[in-house]
């Protein structure tokens, strides 16, 4: 079911989107190259912790990890390691959720590790662009296809892939909630957005493929060609005339 949120969950989710924002922030800060995932993960966990909410991913479903660290052909879905250390010019997805009081916040970022090839730089460039454009969609009386297909619109003129197995996705006092956000959709088609609505917008870009793998740990997911990958995601709120970004400082949340 399709929920709409009341301005006091919108409050809560207002805080669970600044403190993964905040997270983003601190790991952004602390990615070099000699730094393991693990590391990563742990000054994540610590600070989400001392913020007053717990990691969203921990324990669910079973995985291990406060956050998601996702390394070059990794999609999403990562398992921080230690044996897994960041070199000069990989790329590195981060995706963190935090729960503050029953509601979530969901934010990824992917980062360059020192210098990148001229290639990876574009990935970033393209998928970053996506998501914002992506965003300018969130409008009430718009439909989750309008989203998707400015995704497409920027994403597939640079001959890049969009994995239609992962999506976006609603999210308030559940991570995954209805409905579906699509990074490939046609406009004006799909689920209808309506103010008070709260989705996770996540465009997942491959430079290679549109095709996926999952390796035999059953979370991680990579490019099947092993081509270099993306992924930026925002939590939104769905206005009258426009859209709220939560994930985001009291400062820069507003558009």
């Amino acid at each position: 079911m399709i929920t709409t949120k009341s301005e006091r969950e919108l409050d809560l989710m207002r805080v669970a989107g600044m403190i993964t924002f905040e997270a983003q922030e601190l790991l952004k800060n602390a990615i070099k190259p000699g730094v393991s995932t693990l590391h990563l993960d742990k000054l994540a966990h610590e600070f989400i912790l001392s913020k007053g909410a717990t990691p969203a991913f921990l324990g669910y479903n079973g995985f291990s990890g406060s956050i998601c660290a996702s390394v070059n052909e990794v999609l999403v879905h990562g398992i921080p390691s230690s044996d897994v250390i960041l070199k000069e010019g990989d790329i590195i997805s981060i995706d963190i959720g935090a729960i503050y009081k029953g509601y979530v916040g969901d934010h990824a970022w992917t980062y360059p590790v020192g210098v990148i090839s001229e290639e990876a730089q574009n990935l970033l460039k393209v998928t970053e662009e996506s998501l914002y454009a992506a965003l300018e969609q969130a409008v009430a009386g718009n439909r989750v296809g309008d989203i998707g297909a400015a995704v497409m619109d920027v994403v597939l003129p640079h001959g890049y892939h969009l994995p239609v197995e992962y999506t976006g996705h609603g999210v308030g006092s559940e991570m995954h909630e209805a409905p579906y956000v699509p990074n490939v959709g046609i406009k004006g088609k799909g689920a209808l957005l309506r103010k008070g609505m709260t989705i996770a917008i996540e465009p997942m870009v491959q430079i290679g493929t549109p095709k996926t793998e999952t390796l035999e740990d059953d979370w991680t997911v990579v490019s099947l060609d092993r081509s270099l990958t993306a992924h930026f995601e925002h939590t939104v709120l769905v206005k009258e005339n426009g859209f709220e970004i939560l994930t985001r400082t009291k400062e820069t949340s507003k558009h």
